[in-house]
């Protein structure tokens, strides 16, 4: 609007000033004479040009690629809008141009955990416009729309999500979490008419007092599980062996020990000391 206005006066102007002259020698019946004016060349008639093409130029509008033209009539948001290209317009009517690309977003954030664990997340989020509702948008919201509603509605749901887990809990059940936050998002977010594509935990971080406390409980669980190991793998030892001697004492019989004596006899019989040191074979008794 302001340059059409610009154009106007530019026009005017230029006809004012460069298109009518004095002329001296005219005669005006009933008048004095240099009294009439007449239109002549002049080089300042291309001020006016100018101001014509200006006003024209007002006439139409660009609207970049990626881009939805949100057409507004003295602040009045029209029901359509323009694509990208150029498009003419009213010269009283403005185009806000609205990126409907897809755009990405980075959030800092600080959330506590169910057992009330500090937790400093990055979180990354994918997003864009719903073209068809742009208008409504900037209706209701308004071009800085990230800020106005993403960015609150991301710290809303992360928040909400991580107090459901206990610390130690969140970096196990990260994808849980983020299925979780994610679903959430674009629940409240497509309220907005504006479309979640696809988000992500970069980072989850804890207090250096926590981490040196799981770090500690870790470790104790380690040594815990060796010590219970090594004790288990001595029991399992000491019942083996007992089941293999109790085996052995079963297997073992009057008749297998009379055999072994026998293929380690040498075939002689022992001499036997009797009473008043008297010496004699047993052999000898046997044969007799």
């Amino acid at each position: 609007m302001l340059l059409f206005v610009v154009g106007i006066l530019v026009v005017i102007l230029g006809f004012a000033v460069g298109g009518f002259v004095k002329d001296n020698k005219a005669e005006v019946i009933g008048g004095p004479k240099g009294a009439n004016l007449k239109w002549q060349k002049n080089p300042k008639q291309l001020v006016a040009l100018v101001g014509v093409i200006i006003a024209a130029a007002s006439c139409f509008a660009q609207v970049p690629t990626g881009h939805t033209g949100i057409v507004t009539t003295f602040g009045k948001v029209e029901d359509y809008t323009f694509e990208a290209g150029i498009h003419f317009k009213a010269p009283w009517n403005e185009i806000i141009k609205m990126d409907n690309r897809n755009q990405k977003g980075v959030q800092e954030l600080s959330c506590f955990s169910s057992d009330i664990q500090e937790v400093t997340m990055i979180y990354t989020i994918n997003y864009q416009i719903d073209k068809q509702n742009a208008q409504n948008i900037y209706k209701t919201i308004g071009i800085n729309y990230y800020d106005t509603v993403i960015v609150p509605r991301v710290q809303e749901a992360v928040k909400a999500m991580t107090a459901k887990y206990d610390a130690e809990n969140l970096v196990s059940s990260r994808e849980e979490l983020a299925i979780a936050i994610e679903d959430k998002l674009a629940e409240t977010l497509a309220e907005y008419n504006i479309q979640l594509i696809n988000t992500a935990i970069e980072n989850i971080d804890f207090t250096d007092a926590f981490t040196t406390a799981v770090e500690e409980k870790q470790v104790a669980v380690q040594q815990k599980l060796k010590a219970e190991s090594e004790a288990a793998a001595k029991i399992i030892a000491a019942q083996a062996t007992a089941d293999a001697n109790k085996l052995l004492e079963e297997s073992i019989t009057e008749k297998i020990l009379t055999q072994q004596l026998l293929e380690k006899w040498d075939g002689k019989y022992p001499t036997v000391m009797g009473d008043s040191n008297m010496m004699f074979d047993l052999s000898t008794l046997i044969s007799e």
